[in-house]
């Protein structure tokens, strides 16, 4: 059998961290995730999933994510029950996080949290509005200058004067 679930969305929150009685860390949210096609209006709708994270994952994810961090998450669907207060059977379906990353920087994350929640190339985190055409789904174009004006975050040894040399052995291909 094959339980495996891969989505990429933003938090419609910030995630809840607790922990249990016997001192494991548990964090759940809700990931809105914008469907692939629009509707008469044209506005693209989304679902909203519950996701449960476990241990010290559960920890970093509350770190490094707040409400409208865009993150993918690869786990498993899982569905419990309990009974409630009035004595009704509940059924919970939720997805259990086995590994997260991260899709956006913390200087992206940051601007968005100035300007109300929009990053000024926001176009629902994907980048292109024309998601079916574009080679990079699910990824910012990081390396664009901004400005004209070189973007030196992503290269590490920008203005080292170094040059590094590599020869074919290095290389893992």
């Amino acid at each position: 059998m094959i339980n495996r679930v891969v989505l990429v969305g933003r938090l419609t929150r910030d995630p809840e961290l607790r922990t249990t009685g016997s001192g494991i860390s548990v964090a759940t949210f809700t990931l809105a995730v914008d469907r692939q096609y629009t509707n008469a209006q044209g506005e693209r709708g989304a679902d909203f999933i519950s996701c449960v994270i476990w241990r010290k994952a559960a920890e970093n994810f509350c770190n490094f994510t707040s409400k409208g961090s865009l993150v993918g998450i690869d786990g498993r669907i899982q569905t419990r029950t309990y009974d409630n207060k009035d004595g009704q059977r509940v059924y919970v379906t939720e997805v259990i996080v086995d590994n997260f990353s991260l899709l956006e920087s913390r200087k992206d994350r940051e601007t968005r949290g100035q300007n109300g929640g929009f990053t000024p190339n926001d176009n629902g985190g994907f980048g292109n509005s024309n998601a079916t055409s574009s080679p990079n789904m699910g990824q910012s174009n990081q390396n664009t200058p901004i400005n004209n004006q070189p973007d030196t975050t992503q290269d590490p040894f920008a203005g080292s004067g170094d040059t590094i040399d590599i020869s074919d052995d290095d290389l893992p291909f």
